[in-house]
């Protein structure tokens, strides 16, 4: 599975979906919504993911900084006279904050939300003087 970087879409991500899925509105699934924010030390990412097996059809990566969510949907109904299916596969991936402990990473699956929180440690505040040495004479 490959890593997709993050890309940073400005004021209107809405428009730039459907200007990348233009027929989107046809299908009756939508690509994987996130919401990010911090809260009592932990960075945390939702995803929505709806119908979804988590021990199945979803797998978490953490490599370099990026957290990666890749989901596989398999739906196929059974009517009297027709079979309908539905399937593919969406993946997104986050960089996290440069202060990010990936040795703590926690995730949950409830009622169709995807919740992972990574720990983050505390920023060093102000900047470090060096000093600036003269070469040595040799």
């Amino acid at each position: 599975m490959s890593s997709i970087a993050r890309r940073e879409r400005g004021f209107f991500p809405e428009i730039f979906d459907l200007l990348e899925a233009p027929f989107a509105g046809t299908r009756p699934e939508a690509p994987m919504r996130l919401e990010e924010y911090v809260k009592d030390g932990r960075y945390v990412l939702r995803a929505e993911l709806p119908g979804l097996d988590p021990d199945k059809d979803v797998e978490i990566t953490l490599a370099s900084g990026v957290l990666t969510i890749h989901a596989e949907r398999r739906t196929e109904e059974k009517h009297a006279h027709r079979t309908e299916f539905r399937y593919g596969s969406f993946t997104r991936s986050v960089a996290l904050p440069s202060t990010a402990d990936e040795s703590d990473v926690k995730a949950t699956y409830d009622k169709g939300i995807l919740e992972v929180s990574v720990k983050l440690a505390e920023e060093k505040q102000g900047a470090t003087r060096i000093a600036i040495g003269k070469p040595e004479k040799g």
